[in-house]
């Protein structure tokens, strides 16, 4: 199909079914191109930010927290949302000093991705963060426990290839900052060892 016969869907009427903290859910009727309609769950998400933050040496700030979705202890880039009026700059300062107690010296946008077209409105920017400081201690949210950890390169690698790191923004935003290289491990493929954490 070429991208003139690729046209939007036309909303026809929008139902709020859940409205939370984080995320609000409607449910869609749209009508298609040919004519028929379709319906379409979306969750909109105001958006958030992860950070790559990449020491001297190339190694790279990882947090560990407890996933209840997942049901899983996940290591991740440390990201979060944002906050009414905040950019996406602001609101990776704040996360890093929040879930590290890190500062960065130089920012650098490395792209953006939606995580989940197919039914989310979140998009989600990346920075490459380096120059790295202590600025305090970490004070994450009341709600989040985090454990936080530098790794090497190779190290990254190695948890993609154990299946230890299964995170799509942090695979995303390490893969965009040009801070995962999947050529240093052996054979194999990324996510066919162990799931365990």
């Amino acid at each position: 199909m070429t991208e003139p016969e690729l046209i939007h869907e036309t909303l026809i009427v929008s139902e709020e079914r859940f409205s939370g903290r984080l995320i609000r859910l409607t449910v869609d009727r749209v009508r298609l191109q040919s004519g028929s309609e379709a319906e379409r769950e979306v969750v909109h998400h105001s958006g958030g930010v992860g950070i790559v933050a990449v020491a001297e040496d190339g190694s790279v700030l990882l947090v560990r927290q407890y996933r209840h979705a997942a049901k899983e202890l996940l290591w991740e880039i440390p990201a979060g949302g944002r906050e009414p009026g905040e950019s996406p700059l602001e609101t990776a300062r704040r996360e890093l000093s929040e879930e590290t107690g890190y500062a960065a010296e130089a920012w650098l946008g490395v792209g953006a991705t939606f995580l989940a077209p197919g039914y989310s409105t979140e998009l989600f920017w990346y920075f490459r963060a380096t120059g790295l400081t202590r600025s305090g201690d970490p004070h994450p949210d009341p709600d989040e426990v985090l454990e936080a950890r530098s790794f090497t390169p190779v190290e990254v690698a190695d948890l993609v290839f154990r299946g230890q790191l299964r995170d799509a923004k942090t695979l995303a935003g390490l893969a965009l900052a040009g801070a995962l290289d999947l050529t240093s491990v052996g054979p194999g493929g990324p996510g066919l060892g162990s799931t365990s954490s």
